[in-house]
């Protein structure tokens, strides 16, 4: 099986109201972090992550607050703003510094970041933001169709030239 590195809890500061009034506001999601097996390498940045964190070790808990008595374990991460949508939206989006987070920690520039579940490609934005390579898979075509604009719009950004894809009227 595999060999669970960490288990981290992204909480949503922001996250939508609970509407129905039925139960708790969903205002929290985990992230795991695992390895094929225990012989597997993996790869973490420690200089990076404490570099980000100020100078201190990076732990699984990350807040904008000071956070002496507050639980371990916890990313807090706005859900992404409107910005991050304007090509459409995808009901579980991530935030963009969420993922930026991940593959800083958790690869090198030029290796290649594969998210089997893409949706609108928030793992690519990041991925190509910072020198990695990236496959992204979803058997969505109308977020297929979303991730291909935001990539489009993120490789015209970084090189400098014009967007492959124009936009249709």
């Amino acid at each position: 099986g595999y060999k669970l590195l960490n288990e981290i809890c992204w909480y949503k500061p922001n996250a939508s109201p609970n509407l129905s009034t039925r139960y708790f506001t969903h205002s929290h999601e985990t992230v795991i972090w695992a390895a094929k097996s225990e012989k597997s390498k993996h790869k973490f940045d420690y200089q990076l992550m404490k570099q980000i964190a100020g100078g201190k070790q990076m732990r699984s808990l990350w807040m904008d607050i000071d956070v002496e008595d507050e639980p371990q374990g916890i990313w807090s991460i706005p859900t992404p703003p409107s910005a991050e949508k304007k090509f459409g939206k995808h009901p579980t989006q991530k935030p963009l510094a969420l993922l930026e987070r991940i593959i800083l920690a958790a690869t090198k520039p030029g290796d290649t970041v594969l998210d089997p579940f893409t949706g609108s490609s928030t793992t690519g934005v990041a991925a190509i933001r910072h020198g990695r390579c990236f496959i992204g898979i979803d058997t969505n075509t109308e977020y297929l169709e979303l991730s291909v604009k935001r990539l489009d719009e993120e490789f015209a950004r970084i090189s400098g030239k014009p967007r492959l894809i124009k936009e249709l009227a």
